[in-house]
């Protein structure tokens, strides 16, 4: 044996123990079983959909003071602007449920189900734009290259399903069909072992590449040729020590076991005409968001730990008039119908659902404020965001900010402090979910964050 090989199937060993014994010293008893995580890609504005600022109205059009900007930075996109003027929400808003919780008309389905929801109006971040906003939100990092969130709780819990990944990302494009790129980095192990990374579905063809076998090769040889090559891996791996050949070995076996479970995930012709009365007529269309709100739905059920969703085109520097309402459209139903779903089948109470953006957006309007439109800056310092099932206390509404939305006055929650209760709702300590690297410990939540006691039933 070389001294590389020794030092690399040495160090693998520490790692695998390490691994082990931190399983037995971090985990409490669990409220959520998986993750349901809705990401709205662009900053969904907190003022159009559930940060009621009525008094707005009576200042239309005034300048931002000073005493509420506080010199906090702007964009490149707007921070030469002359005037700030303030711009009310042209929607709606009303109280509903028990819980009498403020819902912009915008979103009539999910206003429906607030009294399963915790609705949460004083998240904020230190990234101002969208690269390093999103990853942040999705890594614990602004800066690429950290493992996501998703690959934190696969390292963490496993999966529970011998079937399917246990992380899997699906994607939708706005109908607008712009929106900020997602990179396969965001659903990335990092530097974890490769296995823990997220698998992204495709929304055109086979969800998965390759999962047919070519023309003559059957399913007995699928698995002989496996068997085979299993054996020629674990030869490499004693040799060499190389945690990614055991990953390899492992992801043939999923992709093997895949060929047999996508095809009847997505089988939808057995899900009766009352499930998309529920979710909507988009959910026949695979790629839309109604479509992968159902799917995962079928994904929870069969055992998947964590399920990413992504939609995309909330980005709404101008023509939010027009383009905030179609968003809406595209995924309000879909994301009501799922936590419905999940209630009805008694899934909820162990499955956490989350939606929300990177960021909020500004209360003054970026560049031309017309009678009949307007648009909103990004704005980290304040937004809002949802959350249900899965050991969170329902119908209640945490967090204030000012009168204008631009400010957080009372519980704040910084994105770590979401990242920690996430994984405490897991039955997971975030300061102890750790994993060596480079000569330290790094969490998803590095030296910060706080579980949010009062978001927990």
């Amino acid at each position: 044996m070389t001294r590389r090989q020794f030092l690399a199937s040495s160090t693998t060993g520490i790692a695998a123990f390490q691994h082990l014994e931190g399983k037995e010293l971090y985990h409490h008893a669990p409220r959520a079983k998986r993750v349901i995580y809705l990401f709205q890609s662009g900053g969904p504005s907190q003022l159009e959909t559930f940060d009621y600022k009525p008094k707005l109205k009576d200042i239309y059009k005034s300048e931002l003071p000073d005493s509420i900007r506080r010199g906090q930075r702007l964009t490149g996109m707007s921070g030469q602007q002359a005037s700030f003027p303030v711009v009310p929400s042209k929607f709606g808003f009303a109280r509903h449920g028990q819980s009498g919780t403020w819902v912009s008309d915008l979103l009539p389905h999910t206003a429906k189900i607030v009294d399963e929801l915790a609705v949460v109006r004083s998240l904020h971040t230190e990234a101002i734009n969208h690269d390093p906003a999103v990853t942040f939100l999705q890594t614990g990092s602004q800066i690429a290259g950290r493992p996501s969130i998703g690959s934190w709780v696969s390292y963490g819990l496993g999966s529970e399903s011998k079937n399917l990944p246990g992380f899997i990302v699906l994607i939708s494009p706005g109908a607008g069909g712009g929106g900020q790129p997602l990179y396969d980095r965001l659903w990335g192990a990092g530097f974890l072992p490769s296995r823990y990374q997220g698998v992204k579905f495709r929304s055109v063809g086979s969800p998965v590449l390759y999962l047919n076998d070519p023309e003559g090769f059957s399913r007995e040889d699928r698995r002989a040729y496996l068997d085979a090559l299993a054996e020629l891996n674990q030869k490499n791996f004693e040799e060499s020590g190389d945690p990614e050949i055991s990953t390899r070995i492992a992801q043939y076996e999923m992709a093997y076991q895949m060929q047999a479970s996508v095809p009847e995930l997505t089988d939808l012709s057995k899900e009766p005409e009352s499930t998309f009365d529920l979710y909507g007529a988009d959910a026949r269309k695979p790629g839309t968001f109604g479509y992968n709100c159902l799917m995962a739905r079928r994904l929870a059920e069969r055992g998947v730990r964590f399920i990413q969703l992504y939609h995309r085109d909330w980005d709404h520097h101008g023509g939010l008039v027009k383009g905030m309402p179609a968003r809406c459209r595209e995924t309000d139903q879909p994301a009501a119908a799922l936590v419905r779903d999940l209630k009805q089948r008694g899934m909820l109470d162990d499955t956490l659902v989350v939606w929300g953006g990177e960021f909020g957006r500004t209360v003054y309007c970026q560049g031309q404020l017309k009678e009949d439109d307007y648009g909103r800056d990004h704005h980290p310092r304040c937004f809002s965001m949802w959350m249900a099932g899965g050991g969170v206390k329902p119908g209640i509404t945490y967090g204030e900010t000012d009168e204008y939305s631009y400010n957080v006055v009372k519980d704040p929650v910084h994105v770590h402090d979401l990242q920690a209760t996430l994984l405490h709702l897991l039955g997971m300590d975030h300061t102890r979910l750790t994993y060596r690297f480079q000569g330290r410990y790094f969490r998803l939540t590095d030296v910060h964050g706080t579980v949010v006691k009062a978001l927990l039933a």
